[in-house]
């Protein structure tokens, strides 16, 4: 497939202690915060990689370069439709994340894994590669457009890819649309882009998708990709 990564993708040659968070959904604030504090953990070395996978509460966030035109006009917005809008220091510009969308974020000490942040973006599509494909959905990567796309002709975008890496810690990370309500999306140009079509697992899938079905599938697509053990935590 275009855009895949050889075996082994990234630097990890055996198996290392990775902790699992799945706290449910969160409130976007609740989130970070949580992201944080891990964050913190890690950079201290006082918890070992971590990967973080929840829903949000209806939300848009705008990163480093999003602009007022990608979501009305309005610089000191603070909603689009009722919906909060919520600035973030991750990479890209603005998106939508709601119910039904399964949003990752990993706390990753980025140089036990990868030689640097190309790599780790593309290992990250990769992972939901690797997951849609159980679904029988063709993902693949668009060139200088991070993040998963289906179809050829006309591309629809099924899961954003926004990050930022400081003091050698990974923030931010993924979402893959699952079974979210897609209009929201509408109402902005997402990722910046004004002609950017979005879709979701439930739009290609003939039948019903379980979120927790594929949720569990981005753990252990995650896991051997990252070649990490995972044991669960609660929060």
């Amino acid at each position: 497939m275009k855009g895949t990564i050889p075996e082994p993708p990234l630097k990890t040659p055996v198996s290392v202690a990775g902790v699992l968070m799945q706290p449910g959904r969160l409130d976007y604030g609740t989130a970070w915060a949580l992201q944080r504090r891990l964050f913190e953990d890690r950079l201290a070395a006082r918890r070992p990689d971590t990967l973080l996978l929840m829903e949000h509460e209806p939300v848009f966030t705008a990163g480093r370069t999003a602009r007022a035109e990608h979501w009305g006009g309005d610089e000191f917005a603070t909603h689009v439709a009722g919906v909060p809008i919520v600035r973030v220091n991750r990479g890209g510009s603005v998106t939508y994340h709601g119910p039904g969308q399964l949003v990752g974020y990993p706390i990753l000490k980025l140089n036990r894994f990868c030689e640097g942040p190309r790599d780790y973006v593309r290992g990250l599509e990769e992972v939901i590669i690797r997951t849609l494909a159980r679904w029988g959905i063709t993902g693949r990567r668009v060139d200088k457009l991070p993040g998963v796309w289906v179809g050829e002709r006309r591309p629809e975008k099924i899961a954003a890819v926004g990050t930022r890496i400081e003091r050698g810690v990974t923030l931010h990370g993924f979402a893959l649309n699952i079974t979210v309500d897609l209009r929201p999306f509408s109402w902005i140009a997402p990722c910046g882009l004004a002609d950017c079509r979005v879709t979701s697992m439930a739009e290609l899938v003939a039948g019903p998708v379980d979120p927790a079905e594929v949720r569990r599938c981005v753990a252990d697509r995650f896991a051997d990709l990252f070649r990490l053990e995972w044991t669960e935590e609660r929060e």
